[in-house]
C-alpha cells in the first residue's frame, strides 16, 4: 500500500502548530498532556498518566489483533528547553521555525505530530497492526527525569522506536554514551579584601587553578568532558570564601570514562590540597551507555521501512542521551531515529515539512507495513 497517499499534510502540520504553540517546559507538561490525551483517545487509544513527584507520563495504548507484529512501544517527550514563553513561530515557504526570541519546539513535539497522525492514518483506515505503546514522557530535557520515573511494568514492548534525533529524517541511532554530572565544593577563608587580604584565601583563585589543570573539550573520539556552571563569591571587598563548579563527562567507552573521571578528580583535590583549600565532589550517573549491533534484526527493520519510504537510512552513534538510554538499561531494545528537527537548543531551531512529513512516512511503514514478528 502507498501510505504516502494516506497520510494528511495539512494536518500533520496543523497538529505540529498546536504542539508547539502550547508551552510546555520541563515540569510543566500538564496542557500538552491533556491536548496529546485527547487526539490519542479520539483514534482508539486508551491513556493513563503515570504521576510522580513532580510531573507525570502519559502512557497510550491501541490494541491491535496482527498477530504477525510484535508489541511496539512508541516514545518521545512532551517538555522543551527553554527560553519558551510568549513563544512565536513562521512559516516560511517549507520550513516552520522559530521567530527568533524561543526556541521552536519540535524537540520534540515534532516526534508527537508523526506518532499522532500515523496513528490518524491507521484508525480512519481500518489498516491492521499489532500491539502499539506509546510512552510520552516528561522532564527529559532535565535529565531524562520521566522516563528514569516511568513504571516498566506498565509496558508490554521488548522493542521501541525512540524518536528524539535531529537532523533530516533517515539517521537511526545505535548508540549513545554515558553521562556523568558533579560538582565540586571549594572552600577557602574569608577576609576583608581591602583591609586585610592576606588573611583570606581566595576560592575562586583555587578554582582557577583547578580549572586550568582539568581535561576539557574532546578528550578522544568518544569521550567529553565539561565544565559548564561556576558559582562563589558574595561580594568584591570579600575574598571569596566559596565557589561551587558543575561539571560533566561523557563517553562510550566505560573504561575511558572511569580513567577521565579520576584524573579529574585526583587533580583537584591535588590542587586543592596544594593550596590549603578544602573540595568536596560529588558525581551522579545521569544514564548509562548503549551500544546496538549494526546488524541487529530490529535495526534492520526500521531501515527496511526507511527503505520503502523512499528514505536513506544511516546508522550513527551520538554525543547525546535520550530516554532511549534509560529503556536499553531496563531491558527494552530502543532504536532513537530522526524527527527533522534541526537547530535544536537554540532561538534558531527550524524543520522542514517534508521532514515532518517523512517522519510520519516511517512510523506508517512500522506500525502497518511489512508485518514483523520480535520475541514479546
Amino acid at each position: 500500500m502507498d501510505y504516502a497517499l494516506l497520510i494528511n499534510r495539512r494536518r500533520l502540520l496543523d497538529t505540529f502548530l498546536d504542539l508547539v504553540n502550547i508551552n510546555s517546559p520541563s515540569f510543566q507538561e500538564r496542557e500538552i498532556g491533556l491536548y496529546i490525551a485527547r487526539r490519542l483517545e479520539a483514534v482508539g487509544c486508551r491513556v493513563v498518566f503515570q504521576e510522580y513527584d513532580r510531573s507525570f507520563n502519559l502512557i497510550g495504548v491501541k490494541e491491535g489483533a496482527d498477530g504477525r507484529r510484535g508489541p511496539l512501544l512508541l516514545s518521545a517527550h512532551m517538555d522543551t528547553v527553554e527560553p519558551t514563553e510568549g513563544i512565536r513561530i513562521e512559516e516560511d515557504g517549507e520550513m516552520v521555525r522559530s521567530a527568533g526570541a524561543t526556541v521552536l519546539g519540535a524537540d520534540d513535539k515534532s516526534a508527537i505530530a508523526q506518532i499522532i497522525e500515523a496513528l490518524e492514518v491507521i484508525h480512519a483506515r481500518g489498516l491492521p497492526h499489532g500491539y502499539i505503546e506509546i510512552a510520552l514522557t516528561s522532564a527529559e530535557e532535565k535529565g531524562l527525569c520521566g522516563a528514569r520515573n516511568l513504571d516498566p511494568g506498565m509496558l508490554r514492548s521488548r522493542q521501541a522506536i525512540v524518536l528524539d534525533s535531529g537532523g533530516s529524517v533517515g539517521s537511526i541511532i545505535v548508540g549513545a554514551p554515558t553521562h556523568v554530572t558533579y560538582e565540586m565544593r571549594i572552600t577557602g577563608r574569608a577576609a576583608h579584601a581591602g583591609l586585610e587580604p592576606e588573611k583570606g584565601l581566595s576560592a575562586i583563585s583555587v578554582s582557577a587553578d583547578i580549572i586550568r589543570a582539568l581535561p576539557d573539550g574532546r578528550i578522544d573520539p568518544v569521550t567529553t568532558a565539561n565544565i559548564g556552571i561556576i558559582n562563589g563569591g558574595t561580594a568584591t571587598n570579600v575574598v571569596a570564601k566559596e565557589v561551587v563548579i558543575n561539571g560533566e563527562i561523557r563517553s562510550h567507552d566505560a573504561g575511558v570514562l572511569a580513567g577521565t573521571k579520576d584524573t579529574i578528580f585526583r587533580l583537584a583535590r591535588e590542587i586543592a590540597a596544594g593550596r590549603g583549600a578544602g573540595l568536596e565532589v560529588h558525581e551522579h550517573e545521569e544514564y548509562r551507555t548503549f551500544r546496538i549491533p549494526d546488524d541487529e534484526p530490529f535495526v534492520r527493520f526500521i531501515g527496511e521501512a526507511m527503505k520503502r519510504s523512499g528514505i536513506a537510512s544511516r546508522l550513527a552513534i551520538t554525543g547525546g542521551g535520550s530516554d532511549a538510554n534509560v529503556f536499553n538499561q531496563r531491558g527494552i531494545l530502543a532504536v532513537n531515529i530522526s524527527t527533522g528537527m534541526q537547530n535544536v537548543h537554540s532561538t534558531g531551531e527550524f524543520i522542514l515539512k517534508k521532514d515532518l512529513y517523512h517522519g510520519c512516512l516511517v512510523l506508517l511503514e512500522c506500525l502497518a507495513g511489512e508485518p514483523w514478528s520480535v520475541p514479546g
